[in-house]
C-alpha cells in the first residue's frame, strides 16, 4: 500500500503535494472528481471574497481568502499536470520570467523617471513578446475582458479614451445619462421589450463612464459599495421588525419602504457621529 503523506510545507510547492494527495485514490471524491473546467466557478466565487475582503479593510479574513485563492490556483496546475499540459513549476517559471522581460528598467538598460515611463516600457515588452511589429487595425482586435460587465465597460471606455475619443468634462457624460435616460423612458411607454433592454444597457454604459471619468472609485466599486449599503440597511430594517414581532414578508409595502426610511435616518445619523 502507497504511503500517505501527511505532513506539507507551508508553500505553493506543499500546497501542490496536498492536492497531489487528495486526488488519488485514497484521498477526497469531490477532490478526485474536480476538473479544470469545474473549478472556474470556485475561481470567480474566490475572487470576489478576496474583492470583498480589501474592501473591507479585513486584514485577517484576506489572509484566509487569499489562500483560498491560491489553493483554487495551485489546483488548476495540478489537473493540468495530470493531463500532461503544464506543471505547477511552469507557471511559477513563467511569470517569473515575464516579470523581468516586462521590468527592463529595473533589471535591464532602460531608464524609468515616473509611472508613464514604466506602462512604456511595459508595453513595448508586451509588443515584442508578441512579434507586433505594425499597430493592430482595431483598438479592440484584442478582447477586453473582466470579470465583471461594469470592469470590462470601464476597460472599453479607457482604450477608446487612449486614442481621444472621450469627454471634455463630467458635465458631457451627465447629459449622456440623461439622454439614455428619456430614452429608456421612451423605450418603456412603446412596450418594446428590446428596446427598453438595448436602452437599459446603454445607461449602464454611460454611469459606467461617469465613474471612469472621475477617476476616483471604479463602477464596480461603487456598485459593491452600494450593494452592501442596501444590504445593511435591509438588515436594520429586519431588526426593527423582529422588536416588533413582525417579520419583512409579512409586512406591506408601505410599512417596508416606512421602516427602511427610519434605518436610512439612523444609519446617517451615526455617520454623523463619527
Amino acid at each position: 500500500m502507497e504511503e500517505r503523506v501527511r505532513e506539507f510545507p507551508p508553500t505553493a510547492e506543499g500546497l501542490a503535494l496536498l492536492v497531489k494527495e487528495l486526488r488519488k485514490p485514497y484521498g477526497c471524491p469531490w477532490d478526485q472528481k474536480q476538473t479544470i473546467e469545474s473549478l472556474r466557478t470556485s475561481l470567480t466565487g474566490e475572487c470576489a471574497e478576496v474583492i470583498e475582503a480589501i474592501d473591507l479593510h479585513d486584514r485577517g479574513n484576506l489572509c484566509e481568502e487569499l489562500g483560498d485563492l491560491l489553493m483554487n490556483i495551485v489546483f488548476m496546475a495540478v489537473v493540468a499536470e495530470e493531463e500532461k499540459a503544464f506543471s505547477w513549476q511552469d507557471v511559477c517559471k513563467d511569470v517569473v520570467e515575464k516579470m523581468v522581460r516586462r521590468h527592463e528598467h529595473v533589471f535591464g538598460n532602460k531608464t524609468a523617471e515616473n509611472v508613464d515611463d514604466v506602462l512604456k516600457i511595459w508595453q513595448q515588452a508586451k509588443a515584442a513578446e508578441k512579434n507586433e511589429q505594425a499597430p493592430p487595425d482595431s483598438i479592440y482586435e484584442k478582447k477586453v475582458l473582466a470579470l465583471s460587465a461594469l470592469d470590462r465597460a470601464t476597460e472599453i471606455q479607457k482604450r477608446a479614451a487612449k486614442v481621444n475619443f472621450d469627454w471634455d468634462d463630467p458635465a458631457g457624460v451627465l447629459d449622456k445619462i440623461k439622454e439614455e435616460t428619456a430614452e429608456l423612458a421612451e423605450a418603456f411607454a412603446s412596450g418594446d421589450d428590446d428596446a427598453v433592454d438595448e436602452e437599459l444597457g446603454d445607461l449602464l454604459f454611460a454611469a459606467v463612464n461617469l465613474a471612469r471619468f472621475r477617476k476616483r472609485s471604479s463602477a464596480d466599486e461603487l456598485l459593491r459599495a452600494s450593494c452592501r449599503k442596501f444590504v445593511s440597511r435591509f438588515q436594520a430594517m429586519e431588526k426593527m421588525l423582529a422588536e416588533e414581532g413582525k417579520k419583512a414578508a409579512d409586512c406591506s409595502i408601505e410599512e417596508l419602504e416606512e421602516c427602511y426610511k427610519r434605518a436610512k435616518v439612523i444609519e446617517n445619523a451615526k455617520k454623523m457621529q463619527k
